[in-house]
């Protein structure tokens, strides 16, 4: 199993053939299936495309249903079951949903032969503001977590602010410092951080700028929204980090 600290960059796709195609020669070295509509045409999607013979070193995660949504145990089923690498946890609000989900996890995979500990858990652990007060508590929940991932735009939705916000950038703003938590969690718990997608998929030098900031601050990979974004995120997460 590829080592998560050396990932730079993780390509969110829809589970359709075409989006797969694409996400496969874009150089990206993990790809997350979107499982956002949680269908069974979405499951089985997914499951065809993490069956397939893959390129060696790529990750594939799927992005499930939250843990409230009647959708995650048949979520959870298809993509184990099919052999999935990890999944993302959307909405996760701390250590107890992580433990929620692994333990649900250590079911389906005696179900269907896998070992134990095998499905790997990447948190999207900002989406919500209980999230916030939360991030202290990943810190030994479960040897099964190896990522926060930062997500701002469901926790826009959920403060009512404006998108595309200036205040996104001001130090002083709810965002800002849910992303500096995070940071902060992630480092207490010991696990990688990924930084948030940039949305303005035709903006390179913005894309640039916002990954080198984020390496900076201590992210140690970025989601990818679309092809193109991958060179830039591989080449800027795959810099030495700066001498101590």
């Amino acid at each position: 199993m590829a080592d998560v600290s050396k990932m730079r960059s993780f390509f969110l796709v829809a589970p359709r053939e075409e989006a797969f195609a694409a996400a496969l020669a874009s150089g990206a070295d993990a790809i997350v299936l979107d499982l956002c509509d949680s269908g069974e045409a979405s499951r089985s999607g997914a499951a065809a495309l993490i069956r397939r013979p893959r390129p060696p070193g790529l990750r594939l995660y799927a992005r499930i249903a939250p843990l409230d949504s009647a959708a995650i145990d048949a979520d959870l089923a298809s993509v184990v079951t099919a052999g999935a690498d990890g999944i993302f946890l959307p909405q996760a609000c701390g250590g107890a949903s992580v433990q929620h989900v692994s333990a649900k996890l250590a079911v389906q995979e005696a179900e269907c032969g896998r070992a134990d500990g095998a499905t790997r858990i990447v948190a999207l652990a900002t989406q919500t503001p209980a999230a916030i007060f939360a991030l202290f508590s990943y810190a030994g929940a479960s040897a099964r977590l190896e990522a926060l991932a930062f997500d701002v735009e469901p926790l826009r939705r959920a403060l009512g602010a404006e998108p595309h916000s200036a205040a996104a950038n001001d130090p002083a703003s709810p965002f800002s410092v849910a992303r500096a938590l995070l940071l902060l969690g992630a480092a207490a718990a010991g696990v990688a951080a990924i930084d948030a997608p940039f949305a303005a998929i035709g903006d390179a030098e913005g894309l640039v700028a916002q990954c080198r900031a984020a390496r900076r601050d201590g992210f140690g990979a970025k989601l990818a929204l679309d092809a193109t974004q991958i060179p830039a995120i591989n080449q800027t997460f795959g810099e030495a980090p700066p001498a101590l």
